[in-house]
């Protein structure tokens, strides 16, 4: 597939994401568009990057959410380096 193609996908998605403006309505899109290990797997991390910001150490993470501790350790590279993201929502709380 062209890059210019799966750009054009991932700029569609990000626009389709912005466009639902109640939990309901993102439920069902994403509910519709993702698995229901790829839904844990989401919500498990960003239950992850709350209690890191917490500052809970990794071994309390794993048993609060049975993460393991490479997932831990994914999740606060993206917290330390990443874009931003899980700022973004976790501010909100």
């Amino acid at each position: 597939m062209k890059k210019e193609l799966k750009q054009e996908q991932l700029e569609a998605l990000w626009k389709a994401v912005v466009s639902l403006d109640t939990p309901e309505k993102s439920r069902r899109f994403l509910s519709d568009l993702c698995t229901e290990a790829e839904l844990q797997a989401m919500g498990q991390r960003l239950h992850v990057a709350s209690l890191l910001r917490k500052k809970v150490v990794y071994v309390d993470i794993s048993q609060l959410t049975c993460a393991s501790t490479a997932t831990i350790s994914r999740v606060n590279r993206a917290l330390c380096y990443g874009q931003g993201g899980y700022e973004l929502v976790l501010d909100e709380e």
